[in-house]
């Protein structure tokens, strides 16, 4: 990979594109494939944390599963404390819960009761922004505990699914890296 090589040719070079997955007609944008590149996910962190460099980020929130990933870097580079927000049931502790909106009906997420504080600046990270509906789900789930949702991060942006315009609906900045048009 050239130095010089810009950030949009390194993200399509390091992302598959699996057809008819996980139904027909869709096209799957996986990015294990740029985890699995060490410039490419180091670039792709470090782009992501470069609009927030020097601010005080007091936690990333992470959406289950590839928000994980991406999350754990970014809020390591940042030095901010890392929230999962998962599907239901799956967090040991007193949780809160929020239903959000899939393309094929509803699903509920949570985090732990106790994981963010009244006015601790906080950035969701998650692989793709598409429908919206997860992403909207967790800043619901964030706002109610008093979180200030400084910003949504993602690799990827479907901008032809809205998910982006329903978070800027709610005040939310996006940043994303790669848009995949049509999709």
């Amino acid at each position: 990979m050239a130095a010089s090589q810009t950030l949009q040719d390194t993200l399509l070079s390091a992302i598959r594109t699996i057809p008819d997955y996980p139904k027909p007609g869709i096209l799957f944008r996986d990015i294990t494939t740029l985890l699995g590149n060490a410039r490419a996910f180091r670039r792709a962190v470090d782009e992501l944390v470069h609009p927030y460099a020097g601010a005080k980020i007091d936690k990333i929130a992470g959406i289950e599963a590839r928000g994980f990933i991406l999350g754990g870097a970014i809020a390591h580079q940042l030095s901010s404390g890392f929230i999962p927000i998962r599907k239901k049931g799956k967090l040991p502790h007193d949780t809160v819960r929020v239903a959000y909106s899939l393309e094929y009906g509803l699903d509920e997420m949570e985090m732990h009761r106790d994981a963010v504080k009244p006015g601790e600046k906080v950035i969701l990270v998650d692989d793709l922004i598409a429908t919206g509906g997860t992403a909207e789900g967790a800043v619901k789930l964030l706002t109610r505990m008093g979180a200030e949702i400084v910003a949504a991060c993602f690799v990827i942006d479907l901008p032809d699914l809205g998910g982006r315009a329903k978070l800027e609906a709610l005040g939310v900045d996006v940043h994303t890296l790669i848009a995949f048009e049509g999709d």
